[in-house]
């Protein structure tokens, strides 16, 4: 089993945006985190295609592009060409959630879906065999720096549940309150892609905290 990375650029330094992804490049992250906020869909306005922009002209890692937007749909398409690797939209900002997967693969990105604190995993029965990934939220999203909610344990468990034999190869991506404390939890309850913003960057070594991420994923035998 693969553990992935993805250290969210949110949290870096956007005085040195260039200096953090190089961090990024060279350490044994996997993915860049994208955080799309609108102001709507979340309390809180992040960035959009200029940064975007920024962030691929020097990445030399897959993009995860997280949208926590309203009407996903009407750009997908933008996001893909702004090198997007992955699109993950938000159930509850989705009204006709199928055709927006459709959009996403279409796009030629990886497509994944986005569940809130509040809702259950099994709303996703209907889509789960189209999906490359689903996102779990273990904070309400919007914030960095909030409390892990502790019944993420349990939604990874029924997901993992819902994926058998039927999507087993799914990516189970936690983001919110991720770090050194309950990454080896995480992957014992199932999960195997970690968002980590401030548990990084906040640290005097995000390399060093990476490879120590890295090095707890590896030490659970599942």
């Amino acid at each position: 089993m693969k553990y992935i990375i993805a250290p969210s650029i949110l949290s870096a330094d956007f005085g040195n945006l260039q200096r953090d992804i190089e961090m990024i490049n060279k350490s044994e992250a996997d993915w860049f985190h994208v955080d799309v906020m609108d102001g709507v869909f979340v309390p809180n306005i992040s960035f959009g295609f200029p940064v975007m922009a920024a962030v691929k002209k020097h990445a030399t890692k897959p993009l995860d592009v997280h949208l926590m937007i309203v009407e996903p749909d009407k750009y997908i398409e933008d996001f893909a060409k702004a090198g997007a690797d992955r699109i993950t939209v938000h159930y509850e900002a989705c009204t006709h959630l199928h055709r927006t997967i459709q959009l996403i693969k279409a796009s030629g990105c990886k497509a994944g879906v986005a569940l809130n604190p509040h809702t259950p995993v099994t709303l996703l029965q209907d889509v789960i065999e189209d999906l490359d990934l689903v996102l779990i939220m273990s904070v309400n999203p919007g914030f960095g720096g909030q409390a892990f909610i502790h019944n993420t344990y349990k939604k990874i468990k029924d997901l993992k549940g819902l994926i058998q034999g039927v999507n087993e190869n799914l990516v189970i991506e936690v983001d919110g309150g991720v770090g050194l404390q309950n990454i080896a939890t995480l992957v014992s309850a199932g999960a195997n892609a970690f968002v980590a913003g401030n548990a990084i960057f906040a640290t005097d070594n995000p390399t060093e905290t990476i490879t120590k991420m890295k090095q707890l994923t590896s030490s659970i035998s599942i």
